[in-house]
Order: structure tokens, then sequence, then C-alpha cells
């Protein structure tokens, strides 16, 4: 049995590796690199700077634009990139006037661009198939017109934080000192906010709306472990967001299963065993200190 077993697995590599010389696959792979390097980037910003739950509620707050798209019949992207940089300034203005209130902020928020979003696509006339791979992403669905607007928007995301890394690296440690030394902290929370709703828009179909704050959260989480910067948290990100995107895109591949969630579900199961043997490591390597007679 495990013989018959590998035999499969192998034959499926193999089946794998043959589907890549297919156009939809080569897609594929291109937005996994995308997706990879906007996680790894901003999603070290997003978890340094504890903004996890803002992030969350940006990403949410995007499908009132893919319901905007619908309602228009407007291209979902372009109108979605619009309408959750909108949503992000907002959130960032009312977040920095009213930060005791700031959960309560995103979470109204949070649940207006959804509601939005479901009520312009119930008034859309008729129904759109695609509409679940923005919800639970679908990166085998990724279009070449898709591909050129992700390599725009991670040039943007790539060449604002070359220029303000310093000034983000003072805010993501300190705001104070970043304050003090002169650094623009409201613009630089801004701009920051703005990045997330760049970076949410890109990796909508690879993983979905709905599980997008993952995908941001758990590489850069996994990186700080190994990291003695920011900018090397960055790199590591970037490589295990690309190791749970190639990964989840097998798995979903061999076992036909939706691949936002394969994605999601390799880079869960990653945290929890590295979380897992990191704790493990530490009881059975713990100095026991022996008492003096």
């Amino acid at each position: 049995m495990p013989v018959v077993k590998a035999t499969a697995m192998t034959e499926s590599l193999g089946f794998f590796l043959d589907s890549l010389s297919m156009g939809f696959m080569q897609n594929a792979l291109f937005a996994a690199l995308f997706s990879a390097v906007a996680c790894g980037v901003i999603g070290s910003l997003v978890v340094v700077n504890r903004l996890v739950f803002l992030a969350g509620g940006v990403a949410h707050t995007a499908y009132g634009g893919v319901g905007l798209a619908f309602f228009l019949g407007t291209p979902v992207l372009p109108t979605t990139v619009g309408f959750t940089l909108a949503g992000s300034l907002a959130m960032g203005a009312l977040t920095l006037t009213h930060r005791e209130r700031s959960d309560t902020v995103i979470g109204v928020l949070w649940a207006s661009g959804m509601a939005l979003g479901v009520i312009l696509l119930d008034l859309t006339p008729g129904y759109n198939v695609d509409l679940m791979s923005y919800l639970f992403g679908s990166i085998l669905a990724v279009g070449t017109d898709d591909l050129y607007l992700m390599a725009g928007l991670n040039l943007i995301i790539l060449v604002l934080v070359f220029f303000f890394y310093k000034d983000f690296l003072a805010l993501s440690f300190d705001r104070e000192f970043a304050s003090a030394r002169g650094a623009p902290v409201a613009f630089l929370h801004f701009l920051l906010l703005g990045l997330v709703a760049l970076t949410v828009v890109m990796i909508i179909r690879v993983v979905g709306l709905i599980l997008v704050i993952a995908l941001v959260s758990i590489p850069p989480s996994l990186a700080g472990r190994h990291s003695s910067s920011l900018r090397a948290m960055m790199f590591f990100a970037v490589m295990w967001s690309l190791a749970f995107c190639l990964l989840g895109l097998f798995f979903s591949f061999v076992f036909n299963i939706s691949s936002g969630a394969a994605i999601i579900a390799v880079a869960a199961m990653a945290y929890f065993l590295v979380i897992s043997l990191g704790w493990l490591l530490r009881t059975l390597f713990r100095p026991h200190h022996q008492e003096e007679p």
C-alpha cells in the first residue's frame, strides 16, 4: 500500500511538472511570485506595526469594491483598487483620530464594506460564476491582464517601500522616536494602509478576500523568528510566501481542491509546525540548573 501511494504521488508530481508548459499554469506561477513579493514586504510592515486587524479590515472592505464593479459592469480589479484605497484612507483617518476606539471603527468599516458588496451584488442582474474566485481565490484563473496589473502594483509597492524604508523602519519600532527625528508619521500611517490596500487587491485572485489576511500575516510571523533586521524579515517572508503559494498550487492541482484554501492550509500547517517544533526544542534543551550542595 505505501508503494502504491508513493507511485501515485510520483505520477501526480510528473503530471504537475508537465502541466507547467501550459499557459494558465505559467500565469499561476507568475501570480504566486508577484503575490509573494507583496505579501513578504508589506506583510512584514503590517506585523511589526501590529496592524494585522487593521489590514483585515482593509481586506474585507475590498468586497464592496468587488460588488461595485459587478454592479457598474466595470473591470473588477481596477475598480476594487480605487474603492479599497478610499476605504483604507478613511479607515486610517478614523483610527488616527480615535485611537482608543480603533477596534470598533475597524469593525464597523469591515462590516460596512462587506454589506455594501453583498447589497450591490444582490442588485446586479444575473449571477457571475467568477465571483467565487474573488472570495476564496483561484490562482489557476489568473489572466494575462491580471498579471500586468499585479506587476504594476508590485512596482509601486517596491519603489515606495525602498524610498521610505528608513522612515518605515523608525515608525515600526518607535513612533515617538520617528516623530522626533522628523519622520512624517501621519503620512507614513496613511501610506502604509494604502500599500496594504494595493497588496490586498493584488492577491485577491490568489487566495481570495476571505483568506487574504492569513497570507499577509503568517509568512512575516515565521520570518520574524529568524531575522535580525526588517530587511531580512522581508526577504524571508517573501521566501515563505512563495513556498506556500507553490505548494498550495501543487496540492490544489493534484487533489482538485480550492487553490486559495490549499495555500492557506499549507501556511497554517507550517506555522503550527514551526511553533510546535520551537517549543519542543526549547523544552528539550532548556538548561537545568543544579542546586549547589
